[in-house]
Formats: C-alpha cells, structure tokens, sequence
C-alpha cells in the first residue's frame, strides 16, 4: 500500500465506541442499552410478565363476573379489590374458568353493592396467610410467550484520499482515521435513530435483506396502546391519559417522546406556575421532568427531531435494548484496494432493536395539534 498507519491490517471493535456516541446522543436510539447477542438473524426473546393491575368484567352472569382469562389469571381467591372511581371493597370469593364471584367487604362510605358490566375492578392487594407455601402470592415472572426482531446490516465506508492524507489537517494518518471514524459512528447513530423509530420488521431471505422494526412498527400494532388527542394542544391531560394507559397495562410511564417544538408546546402549559427568584442566574420556561398525575413519579421529556411533529409518545424505556448478532458487532477494518490513492476502512455490523412488552410500555398519542398552529395561539 502506499500509506501506512498502526492498525493497517487490523480489524477493530468500535462496539464501545459507538455505546458511547449513543449515549451521549440526546435522542430516542440514546434509550438502547446493550443487550445480550443475537444468535441468529430472527431475534427472539422472552416476554416479561407485566399484568396491569386491573380487571376488567366484560358480563355479570347469575352473579359471576365474566372477564377475559388473562384478567382472570390475576385473581386468587382472597383477592381484595375497588371499583375504579368507587371506594367499596371486595372480596374474591370463587374462580372458576369462566368467571369469579365477590362478596362485599367494606362500604368505606359506599352505596355500591357489587360491580356492573363495563366496571374496571383494581386490584388492591392479596393477603397471604401465615406459613404460606408456594403459589399462595401473587405470580409473576417470564409468560413464555416471545416476541421478534429481525437484524439489519449497517455499513460505513470510511476513506481519505491521498490530497487528504497530503494536506494533513487532522495530524498524522492515525488521527485522520480515528476523526473519520468519529463521523461514520456519528452518522451510524442517527440512521440507528431512524431505524429505531420507523424500521419495518423484514425476515432475510436468498433475495431479501433484513430490516430491523422500530417503535412505530411495535406500538401500532392492533393491540397497541393509543390515545387520540382529536386535533387538540399537547398537554398534561394527554399526557396523563397516556400514562394510566402505560400504568394499567402493567408498565411504567416515564418518558415523553416528541419533536422538540410539541416539548415548547407542554412546557408553555407549566410557564405560568415557574417562579424566579433573585438567586436564580438562569430564565426560561422549558420544563424537562412532569410529575404525572397517576403515580406522582416524574418523566423525563425527550424532544428528538426526528419524530413527527403530530405524535407523541408515553413510554417506559426498561424493555429496549439493542444487540449485535453474535460475532457481527460494529468493526471496522482495511478496505483499501491495490493501487487505491488513499486509504478506505469499513465499518460494518448486524444489530436489531429489543421492544419488550411493546402492547403494556408503549402508548402513542396521535393527532395532536400541529405544534406551529398551537404555538401562534400560545403566543397569541
């Protein structure tokens, strides 16, 4: 080769390299901690077993309470719950395959006797004698049934002709590389962005090439969480009603995601209620932590260009995670033909994108107002 520099010839992992750009990106891929490897390129994992903790009775049937079998799962005998919006207490007293029977425990200044049709039931608690023994609380664990991804190949070529090499802005060669290689990673971590958001869920084939789901592919299925905002301002109250979806479902709410101009749209909601006093140095009415109306705990506002400027998202980060099919990790390594002036490395990896529980941690609101119009009102 015409040039030289440390690592001619040398493959190098950029797996560490790249967490660290992703990290320090403040955008939705920035949500992926590094998961376990895939073993092959259609990506399965284990769902997590997060039962909302609620029932909801569908029927009442000669006085049974007729709920789908994954409510119906959540309940033993001695189960302790309230009818949302209601402060009686009641008792399971029977299960059956079908169906539970309750018994009145407690009016706590209630005039309600027993549930009705429709009635979203939650649950409070379920005491467990002395000397218990297994089975006896409340399960929870792996539901053995998988969810899927698929990975996708990524690659950068990296390459510095020989007037560049000549020209010597960055340093020695070595430096060059190292800065172009920053770049690539840096541009990598936007597509992964974009990927993560918007990816469609393709299996390879002899003819096809993999492609990674993302966010919308997961969260917009027909079981998916969704709140519709009508047309209206994003505010607490969508928010909020996002929220207690995620929370129901048995996630925890505690990421906003949308474009940065819906985050100054929420934060103008707040700007009335910040105060400043003398010894502050700083002004301003963006807010980036709200504390929900559901459970008091705060959640973290992302403003990320790239989502669309009509959605929203509600979500809870704890099922995201990205891997490297196994020994396909992002590496760079030469890629200088003969006689080439210059030098080319390419960075080259596998990866996909892990969305766990998707249809409990993930809740869009749509059809916001656009973020233009509702800030022409604001400042109207």
């Amino acid at each position: 080769m015409l040039y030289t520099y440390s690592f001619q010839n040398k493959k190098r992992d950029l797996s560490d390299v790249l967490s660290t750009v992703i990290k320090d990106e403040p955008r939705f891929i920035s949500l992926f901690m590094p998961s376990e490897d895939a073993t092959q390129q259609k990506h399965e994992w284990l769902e997590d077993q997060l039962s909302g903790r609620s029932v909801t009775v569908s029927e009442v049937s000669n006085g049974t309470l007729l709920t789908s079998s994954s409510d119906l799962a959540k309940l033993k005998i001695g189960t302790l719950l309230v009818i949302k919006d209601d402060s009686a207490l009641f008792r399971v007293t029977t299960l059956n395959s079908n169906g539970f029977t309750l018994t009145l425990v407690g009016a706590n200044g209630s005039e309600t006797e027993m549930p009705t049709a429709g009635d979203v039931l939650s649950i409070v608690s379920t005491p467990v004698q002395e000397g218990s023994t297994a089975g006896d609380g409340d399960e929870t664990g792996l539901t053995g049934q998988t969810a899927f991804n698929c990975t996708q190949i990524f690659r950068k070529d990296i390459i510095l002709s020989g007037s560049a090499l000549a020209i010597n802005v960055f340093g020695t060669v070595d430096n060059q590389l190292n800065k172009q290689t920053g770049f690539a990673l840096g541009e990598l971590a936007r597509d992964l962005n974009r990927v993560a958001l918007f990816g469609r869920r393709i299996e390879a084939t002899a003819s096809t090439r993999g492609e990674a789901g993302g966010l919308y592919f997961f969260g917009c299925n027909s079981n998916a969480l969704v709140v519709d905002a009508s047309g209206n301002t994003f505010d607490s109250v969508a928010v909020n009603d996002a929220a207690q979806a995620v929370l129901g479902a048995g996630g925890d709410p505690s990421l906003i995601l949308c474009s940065p101009s819906q985050a100054r749209v929420l934060s103008n909601e707040y700007k009335s209620q910040l105060q400043i006093v003398r010894s502050d140095d700083r002004r301003g009415a963006y807010v980036a932590v709200i504390v929900n109306e559901i459970n008091g705990r705060g959640m973290t506002v992302m403003a990320d260009p790239d989502m669309p400027d009509t959605d929203a998202w509600i979500v809870d980060p704890a099922g995201f995670g990205l891997a490297s099919l196994k020994g396909r990790a992002i590496t760079d390594s030469d890629a200088t033909p003969k006689g080439f002036d210059g030098i080319k490395r390419m960075a080259l990896g596998e990866v996909t994108f892990l969305f766990k529980n998707a249809n409990a941690r993930l809740c869009r609101v749509k059809n916001l107002k656009n973020s233009v119009n509702a800030l022409s009102e604001l400042r109207g």
